[in-house]
């Protein structure tokens, strides 16, 4: 699979960076590179008994062969890499490209204090919404404008690009959700730009022919962080009963809660063009299969609710994790 994109499949929170860092340990990738907005996204990565919340740095860091990128798309907040790079020790293998938009202080107030965005939106407050404004006005500083990125400046797409020609196998890390689109989301509850995988594309300087694999996360049951519709959305006391309650990674809000919602999932399916379902916190709503690995234990009402998302998406579950480590995987896509 030489060009793999991975994204969320509804509103974000579908544990990404599990799955991202248990496929660049699995996998043999050459590089791995972040697509996305920017710090208003955290994945959470679990590995070797340390956890790991990353707005910036990719998940794939986990293996110390991976080359990691930032995409041009992606909003870059200097700080915040930086004290992400000296958290994972990985400032020999970073790369950023030239073009990325540059998140500054001014941006992270206004987005901290207007009205519209903090009070109505729910924004998250990193500065994403106000950097793509200016972005959109063409008046954005550019990490080439920045003297202490210069040491990780690269065109990102002629490395990747340059890669999948000599057939090495690269990875995109999508860090939004499908539903937070700001094209095909719940608007206007949403982020300042698609997410779609085709994004996640146009972020990085690849063209959709190069495309092998769309993998498209999704959780065992839906949340969903502030505002906007969410379908079958249980109180906080039905969620807490459940063993649902979540905390989102940037933020640190409580995640509002509803059961797997087949429609959506067709939905996520089709606007990302997925080849493939990975199906995360399974052992959230199933806890006999929590830790496993074992493909054995996919049977009863396991085996009974993966059957239902395969028939109304039309793709198969390749991927399941059943636990919060990387290697918490049944791995199921060399299984016919």
């Amino acid at each position: 699979m030489p060009f793999t994109v991975v994204c969320g499949g509804f509103w974000g929170d579908e544990g990404k960076g599990k799955l991202l860092s248990y496929l660049a340990l699995k996998d043999d990738l050459e590089s791995v590179v972040r697509a996305g907005v920017g710090t208003n996204a955290g994945h959470t990565i679990e590995f070797e008994g340390r956890e790991y919340k990353l707005r910036m740095v990719p998940s794939g860091f986990v293996n110390p062969s991976v080359r990691m990128l930032i995409g041009a798309g992606v909003l870059v907040d200097p700080n915040v890499l930086f004290k992400e790079l000296k958290e994972t020790k990985t400032e020999d293998r970073m790369g950023v490209d030239y073009q990325c938009g540059i998140i500054e202080q001014k941006h992270i107030e206004i987005d901290s204090t207007d009205t519209h965005l903090k009070g109505k939106i729910g924004s998250t407050g990193s500065g994403t919404g106000p950097a793509n404004m200016d972005r959109a006005m063409r008046s954005l500083k550019l990490a080439r404008d920045i003297p202490e990125l210069q040491p990780y400046l690269t065109d990102v797409s002629v490395e990747i690009n340059d890669s999948l020609d000599e057939g090495k196998n690269v990875m995109a890390e999508g860090s939004q959700a499908i539903l937070l689109s700001l094209f095909h989301g719940s608007y206007p509850y949403v982020t300042s730009k698609d997410t779609s995988a085709a994004a996640i594309c146009s972020d990085v300087g690849v063209g959709p022919t190069r495309v092998d694999e769309v993998i498209v996360v999704m959780k065992a049951f839906l949340t969903r962080v502030g505002t906007g519709d969410l379908p079958g959305e249980l109180s906080e006391e039905e969620t807490v009963k459940r063993g649902w309650t979540e905390y989102g990674a940037v933020t640190g809000r409580l995640r509002r809660a509803a059961p797997f919602n087949y429609d959506l999932a067709k939905k996520s399916v089709r606007l990302n063009g997925a080849t493939q379902i990975a199906l995360t916190k399974l052992d959230i709503v199933f806890p006999e299969i929590s830790k496993s690995n074992d493909i054995d234990k996919i049977k009863g009402d396991v085996a009974e609710f993966i059957d239902k998302i395969e028939e109304a998406t039309k793709i198969k579950v390749a991927i399941i994790g059943t636990g919060p480590s990387a290697e918490d995987i049944i791995d199921l896509r060399n299984v016919i």
